[in-house]
């Protein structure tokens, strides 16, 4: 467990969106916070507005990766590193182009694997530290119009369980936070109908939290934890009943026209 009070924490994708509420959160508690995005003017304009450290990441990138981590590190070691930085896109897969699904993995899997390798040594050696990987509640139960984002938030889950296991009894600990859809540019156009929806600040609070409890799965809201089992254990067709009542017959729809602005703030350079 990290007391944050003077804990040195670094947040991926923290310019905007949870990464930007879990860094105010993290501040607000004490702890001196690095947050990293590709997004170098948005990472200095939030670090300005919130007192933080800014840094350039390509978190697909593991070079820039090392940078980001050694430039947080020089001072002191790292407490805390928070996996956060995602894309999600949209649309049939079949009709999606497979460039595009592959840098969606290297981002919302691929940056985790690579990001916890880089900074586990060290926290290994001190025998303290606390990793968080965002995942989602689609790593929990599927939704049609985004298999790729899905399997990549499966993947975290995956992940950060058989992790975990390793780690047993190091000092290190593993915080997997599965958010339900959040209102930030990432669920722009989304149509949710009766889902259950968050602002950025439950899911930072979450994450805050779990540096001093540890526990290995959080669900946010908690009431939602026991669903990745309907799905293992509902027939089929059945489920998909469910999924239709809550979502509506535009079940995992978007509006392209709405998503647009994000998916170019999104793409690669």
């Amino acid at each position: 467990m990290i007391e944050l009070d003077g804990a040195r924490v670094c947040v991926t994708g923290g310019a905007r969106g949870i990464g930007r509420a879990t860094a105010a959160e993290l501040a607000e508690r004490g702890a001196t916070v690095w947050i990293g995005d590709r997004d170098l003017a948005a990472a200095q304009e939030t670090a300005e507005a919130l007192g933080v450290h800014a840094h350039h990441l390509d978190v697909t990138d593991e070079a820039s990766f090392r940078d980001f981590l050694g430039a947080a590190s020089a001072d002191g070691p790292i407490d805390m590193l928070v996996n956060n930085a995602g894309i999600q896109l949209m649309g049939r897969f079949v009709d999606q182009d497979l460039g595009a699904l592959q840098r969606e993995l290297a981002i919302n899997l691929g940056a985790v694997l690579t990001g916890t390798r880089l900074a586990l040594p060290a926290m290994l050696l001190r025998r303290r530290g606390h990793i968080v990987n965002v995942s989602s509640m689609a790593g929990k139960i599927t939704t049609p119009g985004i298999a790729t984002y899905s399997a990549s938030k499966f993947g975290v889950v995956a992940f950060s369980r058989a992790l975990r296991a390793e780690l047993a009894g190091t000092g290190v600990t593993v915080t997997t936070i599965m958010p339900a859809a959040t209102r930030t540019d990432l669920t722009s156009g989304v149509l949710l109908r009766l889902q259950p929806t968050l602002e950025p600040e439950t899911v930072a609070a979450a994450i805050a939290d779990s540096a001093a409890h540890g526990r290995g799965e959080v669900t946010v809201p908690r009431y939602l934890a026991p669903i990745g089992l309907l799905e293992e254990l509902i027939p089929a067709p059945l489920m998909w009943q469910l999924k239709r009542f809550v979502g509506g017959a535009d079940y995992g729809a978007y509006d392209p026209a709405q998503r647009q602005a994000y998916l170019d703030r999104t793409g690669p350079s």
